[in-house]
């Protein structure tokens, strides 16, 4: 009974933490306690939202972002996963890879913007790029942190029933031991892909954030946080259709 209250409890307190930040921000303009100009108010932002919807912009701006969102989604979070497990199984591999990792970790995804025109263009293949770039290392380090993680004693398990390979012991032990913290690490790449994206298409592709870097030029501040709430939807539902797949395939956990 308890664990149902508790969970009837929580999203309405988080709906009523939304009520008051809007409610909030709703009084501090009108009240004049904002300067004019600086924020847009909240009851501006339907009549903004729907003009939007009306002249079809919305609705493009929003398939134009997932284009280069999937892609660069799936292409780092496979690659850093990959790349994050074998380093992780293979100590050799790791040693020789360890300096390239030190030196590129650090350079954040919007520094490869530059090389991602010179290569790409101004296209979906540039903002593909720096999404993908950006994902790439979350997933790297959640692999290769949850192989660290895998109780040594399991490989001499795998060995004695016959799985001492190298391929066998990444079927039978590295792959299933580290799922857990390879879920985390793609959920985490879920955000962190979105936030890429105004980044990504800071250059003049198509989508969310070049919209709200044209409305930003024309002060049109509630266009701006029109586009801001709709990647926060993006991203809430993204998340939402990931924890279902996850509770699906880590079912076995109970």
């Amino acid at each position: 009974m308890k664990l149902n209250r508790s969970a009837m409890l929580r999203p309405m307190l988080g709906g009523l933490g939304l009520i008051l930040l809007f409610g909030g921000w709703e009084a501090a303009i009108r009240f004049g306690l904002v300067p004019f100009g600086l924020l847009p108010a909240p009851s501006s932002l339907g009549p903004a939202w729907l003009d939007e919807l009306h002249n079809g912009a919305w609705l493009q701006a929003i398939r134009d972002s997932l284009t280069h969102y999937l892609t660069g989604l799936v292409i780092g979070s496979v690659t850093g996963a990959v790349m994050g497990l074998l380093c992780g199984a293979v100590p050799v591999l790791d040693a020789l890879l360890s300096g390239v990792v030190r030196v590129l970790r650090p350079i954040p995804g919007l520094a490869w913007v530059p090389f991602a025109i010179l290569w790409f263009g101004l296209n979906t293949a540039g903002a593909t790029f720096v999404i993908a770039i950006s994902v790439f290392w979350i997933n790297f380090y959640a692999a290769y942190g949850a192989v660290h993680a895998i109780d040594p004693d399991l490989y001499e398990v795998a060995a004695s029933f016959g799985h001492g390979g190298f391929w066998a012991r990444m079927r039978t032990v590295v792959i299933p031991g580290s799922a857990p913290g390879l879920l985390a690490g793609l959920r985490t790449g879920l955000g962190q892909a979105w936030m890429s994206v105004v980044a990504a298409e800071l250059f003049g592709v198509p989508g969310i954030g070049a919209r709200m870097m044209q409305a930003s030029s024309l002060l049109a501040t509630d266009l701006v946080v029109v586009y801001m709430l709709t990647m926060a939807l993006l991203y809430a539902l993204t998340d939402m259709l990931f924890m279902m797949v996850r509770r699906r395939l880590m079912g076995w956990q109970g």
